[in-house]
């Protein structure tokens, strides 16, 4: 079962990465490959971040630049 949390839970596990940052990489997904990498799971109008595939997408970013 994958580990969903909000934006909020998210940040405050995560400090590296803050809220304006991420609801940035959130709103900019369809653009920026988020939405394609499945990270982002919508419920409604809630907003939850898949943590395994997030940090996938990650490295995936870091393997597209090296």
């Amino acid at each position: 079962m994958p580990t969903l949390s909000t934006v909020n839970q998210f940040t405050a596990k995560q400090p590296a990465f803050t809220l304006g940052g991420m609801r940035s990489l959130i709103f900019n997904e369809h653009t920026n490959g988020l939405a394609k990498s499945g990270a982002i799971v919508r419920i409604g109008r809630k907003v939850l971040i898949d943590d395994a595939k997030f940090f996938a997408w990650i490295e995936s970013q870091n393997k597209a630049v090296a």
